[in-house]
């Protein structure tokens, strides 16, 4: 009797050993709330882009043993951003110290503008020869127009066939200033206010530099306006 009460005893203890064993065993980092933590960053860093944003987190490895962290940081390696194919790090401070790295997708879906027809060089472009279309700007060149009016007006630098997706980088300005054209200096003050008439030198688009000399032959450098206007700093 003895006996059988000592093996019951001790049948009693194992479900407490157990726990204590469970216990004492490090908690890992859920997989799962580091993909959160990675979409809701790459949310929020995508906030203000031109179009409807999608987040798509690659595969987390789930062998790594990570200790559990109450709050796991995300941010940017330097030149990182949320746009295509990007990464995006993962640290934890306490209790233990870790870090990783996970790649990620961001598409951005929305409007950009393409040519409709055959683009001349250095031709002024219209409205009729432009179209909108929709795709992941993301894996579309950088500095594409998204919007017509970036664009009317303007000419390419090189000949377009059409279907091509406009880069505002790869356009020039319209002209409002013809090099030899007489102009109207302009130059107004607190107070003040001074015109005077001048000869272009170069050609320049609204908003650009242009230099222009004076009947006395003076050299001033000023900004080109519509109209055969230059506005000048004195």
């Amino acid at each position: 009797m003895k006996r059988l009460l000592t093996t019951a005893a001790l049948l009693a203890l194992l479900p407490t050993a157990q726990t204590q064993a469970q216990q004492a065993a490090p908690l890992r980092q859920d997989a799962v709330a580091l993909k959160r933590s990675v979409e809701q960053f790459l949310q929020v860093q995508s906030g203000g882009l031109p179009g409807q944003v999608t987040v798509a987190v690659g595969a987390i490895d789930t062998r790594m043993n990570l200790a559990a962290c109450p709050d796991p940081q995300a941010f940017f390696m330097p030149g990182a951003r949320a746009w295509g194919k990007t990464t995006v790090g993962v640290r934890c401070v306490a209790p233990a110290a870790w870090t990783i790295y996970i790649q990620a997708t961001v598409s951005v879906v929305g409007d950009y503008i393409a040519s409709a027809a055959p683009l001349a060089q250095g031709q002024a472009i219209e409205a009729g020869q432009l179209v909108t279309l929709k795709g992941d700007l993301t894996t579309l060149p950088a500095g594409i127009a998204t919007d017509m009016a970036q664009v009317i007006g303007r000419s390419t630098n090189i000949s377009l066939p059409p279907g091509t997706p406009l880069r505002l980088d790869t356009l020039r300005s319209k002209p409002v200033v013809q090099s030899g054209q007489l102009v109207r200096l302009v130059s107004s003050g607190n107070g003040f206010s001074v015109s005077a008439e001048a000869r272009a030198m170069s050609t320049a688009g609204d908003g650009q530099v242009v230099q222009v000399k004076t009947s006395g032959g003076q050299q001033i450098t000023g900004i080109a306006k519509a109209g055969g206007l230059v506005e000048v700093a004195f």
